[in-house]
């Protein structure tokens, strides 16, 4: 049988064809991101351990209401406002080590002074920039992005830690879903005394 440069040309287009139909009738997710209906359910896992796990109760600030403070859900787990400039803290006093600002998101100790973060997808100021396997990282180091400075109190790094992989990326797979909100939360301050060592 005798291919004439027609034919050959025919031939080829028809198997590209063929290709990109088969290619198309692929499922989501061969690129190794998953598929849409398992990020789904990812993405309202995370939601679930957001919610159960209180991370609302710092990374959202608080406001008063008629029955007391409570999580201002309006900017849900944007960290520490960025409007709101924190005085020094008082000193500690007798068995009181620590104090906590009005909004619950930033807190005083013997580590100095910690800001909760921006949860939210923002690029600069949130975690947009992230991928998995930092958030990943954080949690099973207690550092940031795994690799940076250390997660201070009040961030409950030792419970996180006994998630397995498939929760930590379904409440990464929550977060990432949030609006991306731009609120810049100052870097923690550090001790102006040393803390005292833990006796052994």
């Amino acid at each position: 049988m005798k291919h004439t440069l027609a034919t050959t040309t025919v031939m080829g287009l028809a198997m590209a064809v063929f290709s990109g139909a088969l290619l198309g009738a692929m499922p989501a997710g061969q690129d190794g991101a998953p598929a849409p209906e398992k990020q789904k359910a990812r993405v309202e896992r995370g939601a679930h351990l957001v919610k159960t796990m209180a991370c609302h109760d710092c990374h959202t600030p608080w406001k008063m209401g008629p029955t007391g403070p409570h999580p201002d859900m309006s900017r849900a787990l944007t960290g520490h406002p960025s409007d709101m400039v924190m005085p020094p803290p008082p000193p500690p006093s007798g068995p009181w080590i620590g104090h906590m600002a009005a909004t619950n998101t930033a807190w005083a100790g013997p580590w100095g002074v910690s800001f909760t973060a921006n949860l939210t997808p923002d690029k600069e100021t949130g975690l947009g920039a992230w991928t998995e396997e930092m958030f990943i990282a954080t949690m099973r180091t207690g550092r940031h992005q795994g690799k940076g400075r250390r997660i201070l109190p009040p961030m409950p790094v030792q419970i996180l830690n006994a998630l397995d992989d498939e929760d930590l990326k379904s409440v990464f797979a929550y977060l990432q879903s949030l609006p991306p909100v731009k609120n810049k939360v100052p870097t923690p301050i550090e001790p102006t005394e040393p803390a005292p060592l833990e006796k052994k």
